[in-house]
């Protein structure tokens, strides 16, 4: 510290006080005089003042040389910091480069005192991909709870779900064929998806569902009706949604490179959840209903069981009445 505020009196210009006088006021400034500012041969003429009082050379304490520095040093949060600034090559993803930066600073082996982060573009684009796979699941979570407050079931929700992964790997399929890239605009369309084949799904069931209670039917029955009759609704609003997105998918113009993947992520996702949705959901349906029978089945067992070893035979009770009498 003594050092330091040696250096900054000789060199930094330090206001040591200020001169009054009837119309003015003049900074006193301590410094070096300006010959030996340029010559650094004067730092030998410095002296420190130890804690007995006495003054002690700088070159008594310190080590002094000539070397090459910067003229100016980049700080980030108050540390000195180096700034290197990259492009990637058409066709490769920042994840990709962001990924083989991080792998080249793990074989380089840099100590623990030195660390690195993303600013720009690139500190943008960690922290929108960093919660988009935290807000798909919560999406779908509260999709779950809403549909089992409505069925007051935990098993048909299930089976509404039970096309959001086709939609999803149809989705990731079509981004990989057509070389984009999973991006905040692929989330999103891919979170659009889930509620475009939710609806598929809450038709069948819910005609199932209808005609079980009302109609007595089986669950054989009544969800290949299902199937037939909510066919045609199904095919329409979903050809009306991928049609819809179709201009987005291969739209081009000012911004069209950007909000491609949300279209083609839609489109994908949309065409192979509906070649499987109608297979998939039935079956699922099917297992999940006789699952859910299996267990009501094993309830009322062990409730009559527990019923039985709480009554009595009928023909003690008739013997100890007769002996009261």
């Amino acid at each position: 510290d003594q050092i330091a505020n040696t250096l900054y009196d000789a060199y930094g210009g330090r206001r040591v006080t200020t001169i009054q006088t009837s119309a003015n006021q003049y900074d006193v400034i301590l410094e070096v005089p300006p010959q030996d500012q340029r010559n650094p041969s004067a730092l030998k003429d410095l002296y420190i003042k130890s804690s007995s009082g006495k003054m002690v050379p700088l070159a008594a304490v310190a080590e002094l040389k000539q070397t090459v520095a910067p003229l100016s040093i980049s700080h980030i949060g108050q540390l000195p910091a180096v700034n290197f600034q990259f492009n990637t090559k058409p066709g490769v993803s920042l994840s990709a480069a962001t990924k083989a930066i991080d792998e080249a600073a793990r074989q380089i082996g840099m100590p623990d005192t030195v660390s690195f982060t993303y600013t720009g573009t690139a500190a943008a684009f960690q922290s929108s991909i960093r919660g988009l796979g935290i807000l798909l699941l919560i999406a779908v979570l509260v999709i779950y709870l809403v549909l089992g407050i409505l069925y007051e079931s935990f098993i048909h929700p299930i089976t509404i779900l039970s096309g959001l992964p086709a939609a999803g790997l149809g989705a990731l399929l079509t981004l990989l064929i057509f070389g984009q890239d999973l991006n905040l605009y692929s989330f999103v369309g891919i979170i659009l998806l889930i509620g475009i084949v939710k609806k598929n799904a809450i038709m069948m069931i819910d005609f199932a569902l209808e005609a079980e209670r009302k109609e007595g039917k089986s669950p054989e029955e009544a969800i290949f009706e299902g199937c037939m009759q909510r066919f045609r609704p199904i095919m329409m609003t979903t050809m009306a949604a991928l049609l819809g997105t179709l201009p987005i998918a291969f739209g081009s113009g000012a911004g069209g490179e950007a909000r491609r993947p949300l279209g083609i992520a839609v489109v994908g996702g949309l065409i192979v959840s509906q070649l499987l949705t109608l297979y998939i959901t039935p079956v699922i349906y099917l297992y999940l209903d006789r699952f859910q029978s299996g267990r009501k089945k094993k309830r009322t067992e062990k409730r009559m069981e527990s019923v039985k070893d709480t009554l009595v035979e009928p023909e003690l009770v008739t013997r100890r009445t007769v002996t009261e009498y």
